[in-house]
């Protein structure tokens, strides 16, 4: 009997390995941004076997196309006999006259350090593992395991999400875990501390920094980590339940990183070419507040437009000014909640996000939820031909940040505050895991708050584009919102250049001056009422010499034809916000609930 249980275990085993896809990546060429990889993919039962790379990364939502950076493609069988491959697509490679096993070879290229690529030099290996590793869609449930082979003349050591298996191989449960798990491979300094839970859980925050630095800046700055954390924790009364026990934190602080941000369901990555040393230590943290916040809030508070997420086609969400957006208003707030800065700079802080939302011309073309739906046109994707977002766009995460800033103060007029807001939706979506919808975070509100109020604020700010009454609000935690004094603007960015000309460098703001003017992106102004262009103070500033309401006669080249047109200066549109001087005891009050760590 126990001969027999033997070879059961044995079996399934054996049945469970055939069942395994496997990668080898390796690193020998680095210095020439090269990887080596090899994979193995058993027991195929399809003539045509299809291999592709993906076009698209999680917390991305727009093509990316990986393919074009990998080169040298063989494929052999079982035996190692030469297979035949066809390209039906870019992105794509069919495998024809197998045995039954496909093993794959290709060389990739990979420059690019941030949340979305990969790099490989001789500093590190950092890879996104969409950027990097060919997988079978038919075999998306398959368990997978890759072996690292970090460069040891280089003392490479290895951090990722994925559970170790033995020595330098990892594994994965599934295709979307895999394609999840960015892994970092360098010389890289490690902290790490415990978080005990109310009902004794303990998980594991692990804060993994590949940078140029000392030991000791990485001690205080993990310091600043410890407190995000757990102010990050206090808004929804527990950390997530990460899947292995452990939160990591990818970070690379390099000359020849780009600078980033990547959440993921267990860790995050973080790139920035400031190191700790020269202001990255304060001005860094912006990126980790944010992107913890999304072991939360996009992780496992998931929107159900992106779930499960689509490696071949762009992923649109309309949620993304809830996701990104209320994201975004944690970010800073939280920071200033754990000390790391004070109430004034967060206040003054929310200044130019406040602007670049109230002031701009988009709101009369998207909502929120469409404005969400751009994220495959803006979300680091690329074109060549000229767009007008200036006038039709407004981000996702200032949109959205407003506007959870105005919710918040509404809420905390009538006793509640978008804290215990986001605790009910972590209750009923995230903890379950159960994918939402615009429709449900609008009965989550009338839930929490009334249906009258929720039903108000979803229709007048969400599915329209209508602008809360910051100005009451703000009274409310003892913030003033003011205009600026009546100084001139004139509705475009403009550059004076060496030959005094003053070139429009984009297109003008719809309503503007300069735009009713006729101006427009790539005109010349030459003269101002028949007067050349100052060399001693720039543009803007020329202008504030004179009065609102000044009409001035402005020639300008438009494709080197001499032009004319009459501008009439306006107000400038801005507002300051700032803490208001002697607040009552219970406006202080009220603005201490706010900015602080409630329990």
């Amino acid at each position: 009997m126990k001969a027999l249980l033997l070879l059961t275990i044995l079996f399934l085993s054996i049945s469970s390995n055939a069942q395994t896809n496997s990668y080898t990546i390796s690193f020998e060429n680095a210095v020439h941004h090269e990887a080596e990889i090899t994979a193995t993919f058993p027991k195929i039962t399809s003539e045509i076997f299809s291999v592709r790379m993906s076009r698209t990364s999680p917390g991305r939502y727009a093509l990316h196309e990986f393919a074009k950076n990998i080169y040298a493609v063989k494929a052999t069988d079982g035996q190692g006999k030469s297979l035949a491959i066809k390209r039906p697509n870019p992105y794509q490679w069919d495998i024809s006259g197998h045995d039954g096993t496909v093993n794959i070879s290709y060389t990739l290229f990979a420059d690019r350090a941030d949340g979305t690529y990969s790099q490989i030099d001789e500093t590190h290996a950092h890879l996104n593992i969409p950027a990097t590793f060919m997988y079978a869609p038919e075999f998306s449930e398959r368990k997978i395991n890759v072996n690292f082979q970090p460069r040891e003349d280089l003392n490479w050591k290895i951090a990722t999400q994925l559970p170790l298996v033995s020595n330098t191989t990892y594994s994965a449960d599934n295709l979307q875990y895999f394609m999840d798990s960015p892994t970092e491979l360098s010389n890289f300094g490690m902290r790490e501390f415990e978080v005990t839970e109310a009902d004794g859980k303990k998980k594991n925050i692990r804060f993994v920094l590949h940078h140029n630095g000392t030991e000791a800046e990485l001690d205080t700055y993990f310091e600043k980590i410890k407190k995000t954390v757990l102010a990050e924790k206090a808004v929804f009364g527990e950390l997530a339940n990460f899947d292995y026990g452990t939160y990591t934190f990818l970070a690379c602080y390099i000359p020849n990183a780009s600078g980033d941000g990547m959440e993921h369901r267990n860790s995050t990555i973080l790139t920035n070419t400031r190191s700790l040393a020269e202001g990255g230590m304060e001005k860094n943290m912006g990126t980790v507040s944010h992107e913890f916040f999304h072991s939360w809030n996009v992780e496992r508070i998931r929107p159900k437009s992106l779930e499960p997420f689509n490696f071949e086609e762009a992923n649109m969400s309309g949620e993304l000014w809830f996701a990104e957006g209320f994201t975004s208003y944690y970010t800073n707030l939280i920071l200033c909640r754990a000390k790391l800065i004070t109430d004034q700079e967060y206040v003054e802080g929310i200044t130019g996000t406040f602007n670049y939302v109230w002031n701009s011309p988009a709101r009369q073309f998207f909502n929120p939820i469409e404005m969400s739906y751009q994220a495959p046109f803006v979300d680091a994707a690329t074109s060549v031909d000229p767009v007008n977002r200036e006038n039709t766009f407004i981000s996702y995460y200032s949109y959205g940040s407003i506007l959870g800033l105005a919710l918040d103060l509404s809420l905390r007029e009538k006793g509640l505050n978008l804290d215990d807001f986001m605790k009910l939706v972590w209750t009923t979506y995230g903890k379950k895991e159960i994918p939402y919808t615009v429709k449900n975070l609008n009965e989550s509100l009338n839930t929490y708050a009334g249906k009258d109020f929720g039903d108000a604020f979803f229709n007048a700010y969400i599915y329209n584009g209508n602008m809360p009454d910051y100005t009451t609000l703000f009274k409310t935690v003892g913030v003033t919102l003011s205009q600026q004094a009546a100084v001139a603007n004139f509705g475009a960015s403009v550059t004076i250049n060496a030959s005094l000309q003053g070139e429009i460098r984009r297109n003008t703001t719809i309503g503007s001056p300069a735009y009713l003017g006729g101006l427009e992106k790539g005109d010349f102004i030459t003269k101002i009422n028949g007067q050349a262009l100052p060399s001693s103070t720039n543009f803007e500033d020329y202008i504030k010499t004179f009065p609102v309401g000044t009409e001035l006669t402005i020639d300008f080249l438009r494709n080197a034809e001499p032009q004319k047109t009459t501008v009439k200066l306006a107000s400038n549109p801005e507002y300051s916000i700032k803490l208001a001087d002697n607040p009552s005891k219970k406006t202080l009050k009220n603005r201490t609930a706010w900015l602080n760590v409630q329990e």
